[in-house]
């Protein structure tokens, strides 16, 4: 049963840093596709970073040139290190993995199976 299980999420001001985990456990190897959603109050979920079994990475326009999206194989983790952060970028943000998704369908939910359970992240202006 894969799992997955964020952290790193807090409370920012405006132009500050953080950065996000996700523990991925259960699967065989290291070649799956992961991913990092968000979702503010009264709003849809959206994709904001993900990265395929290749290693490709892809970003929500809203979030490039600021987010980076990393994956550590021997630990199985996945990052995102979020940097000159905006109160727009508030939100709860998950974690979310399969073993393929669609090419060029890495940001869109319903590709993946596995979420995790959500961390808080909160900028304030």
């Amino acid at each position: 049963q894969v799992q997955l299980v964020e952290s790193g999420g807090g409370s920012v001001q405006a132009g500050g840093s953080l950065r996000l985990s996700c523990a991925a456990s259960g699967y065989s190897d290291s070649r799956y596709c992961m991913g990092w959603f968000r979702q503010a109050p009264g709003k849809e979920r959206e994709g904001v970073a993900a990265i395929d079994r290749d290693g490709t990475t892809s970003y929500a326009d809203s979030v490039k040139g600021r987010f980076t999206i990393s994956k550590d194989n021997a630990k199985n983790t996945l990052y995102l290190q979020m940097n000159s952060l905006k109160p727009q970028d508030t939100a709860m943000y998950y974690c979310a993995s399969d073993l393929w998704v669609t090419s060029g369908s890495a940001l869109l939910q319903n590709e993946y199976n596995y979420w995790g359970q959500g961390t808080q992240v909160t900028v304030s202006s």
